[in-house]
């Protein structure tokens, strides 16, 4: 068996600062969002050991070992994203986010009567489960941690008979989330902005988003998380907020490696001291560990927005009890 930890949020909620967080304990590797999506210009993406992420050591040595495994993996393509299927219908099926148990059997029983997707199905399962295996080979340490965020991704990395999943569900105040899909490049990218857009410095092809739509996706995204967990066993999912991260690090932490069975006191406070080869937000580009509380959202959303979030998200906001 292989132990995975996955983290579960929408996205802009601190995923990449967990997963690094959770890197800095001996038996615990992360290479950050295992289902990637647009590196934009990947010739020069960069890693965040600062590397090219075409020429990184660790990510090479990654490529030649999936090769050996017989997978079709790349470096340009992992070949790891469940939605990435030739044939339209497959992908038109799979494009909604987590919709509970019934319109999921429903979906399945469609994608099972897609040609390509029995085709393809066994394909990216081998890949999934043979690069989360490379990546705890090359580290020597047991857990490995995917901060792809995805509930659909989730609920096919569950059916792996040989993946040992738990589930971290992270939450954060859906107006800082917001925000930060107004603007990526400002408010969810490296503090540098010599380094945003994966190391280039160029943030034009990240998508902007209304604040409508960024409350939608929010609120969407965090009933497709219940929803998934609705199906596992309490004792497969821990719930932290994003929050309680930043103000209460090493309280929080600490929680979360008992939950892993982890030693907590093995763990390094200095969470960039040591070697990690971290793909998807920016901010894995930062040199320091210091943690802060980003509540940007207070002091630059206008009045205006507030009351669209309100309309859009607030109710689902107050819930998880944010005023």
């Amino acid at each position: 068996m292989v132990n995975l930890v996955y983290i579960l949020a929408a996205s802009h909620s601190g995923s990449t600062l967990l997963a690094m967080l959770l890197g800095a304990h001996p038996e615990v590797v992360t290479a950050g969002e295992l289902a990637p999506g647009n590196f934009g210009d990947i010739s020069e993406y960069r890693c965040s050991c600062r590397s090219l992420f075409l020429e990184c050591p660790f990510w090479r040595c990654l490529a030649s070992k999936m090769k050996q495994r017989g997978t079709d993996f790349r470096l340009t393509s992992f070949g790891t994203r469940f939605q990435d299927v030739n044939g339209s219908l497959a992908r038109h099926l799979l494009r909604p986010l987590h919709r509970g148990r019934a319109l999921e059997a429903l979906r399945d029983l469609g994608l099972r009567m897609t040609p390509s997707w029995r085709r393809q199905y066994p394909r990216l399962v081998q890949n999934n489960q043979a690069l989360i295996e490379a990546v705890s080979d090359i580290s020597g340490k047991p857990i490995v941690v995917d901060s792809s965020k995805s509930a659909v991704r989730l609920k096919f990395l569950l059916r792996i008979p040989d993946l040992c999943v738990k589930v971290i569900r992270l939450i954060r105040d859906g107006r800082g989330v917001s925000l930060a899909y107004t603007n990526q490049a400002c408010f969810a990218d490296a503090s540098d902005p010599m380094l945003r857009g994966g190391g280039t410095g160029i943030v034009e092809w990240q998508e902007r988003f209304s604040i409508a739509e960024a409350a939608y996706r929010w609120k969407r995204s965090n009933e497709e998380t219940e929803r998934v967990l609705a199906g596992l066993d309490p004792s497969q999912w821990k719930e932290i907020r994003y929050e309680e991260l930043c103000v209460k690090t090493s309280e929080t932490m600490n929680r979360l490696f008992t939950f892993l069975t982890l030693d907590p006191e093995l763990a390094r406070s200095d969470f960039r001291s040591h070697d990690q080869h971290i793909i998807g937000n920016g901010m894995r580009l930062d040199s320091t560990s210091k943690i802060s509380l980003d509540e940007r959202w207070k002091h630059v959303l206008t009045s205006s927005q507030l009351r669209t979030f309100e309309r859009v998200a607030g109710r689902v906001n107050r819930a998880y009890g944010y005023d």
